[in-house]
């Protein structure tokens, strides 16, 4: 059998804790935050998991795992 090609675009926005999660991060994250409160600031800088239904197609565009 073939390799699976990975999709680079979806490696570098999410990736695999150990235990099998897929994390990402959240949006909004990247400008315009100068403005925002502090809190609001902090609370961009964490990775949530993503939902069970999105589980199966993020799975399919990356066979092999992100390290």
């Amino acid at each position: 059998m073939p390799k699976i090609k990975t999709h680079k675009g979806a490696m570098s926005r999410f990736h695999i804790t150990g235990s099998g999660k897929i994390m990402r991060v959240k949006i909004g994250k990247s400008h315009l935050r100068r403005r925002k409160p502090k809190r609001t600031r902090r609370l961009f800088d964490e990775t949530i998991p993503i939902s069970g239904s999105d589980r199966t197609r993020i799975k399919r565009l990356i066979p092999y795992g992100v390290k």
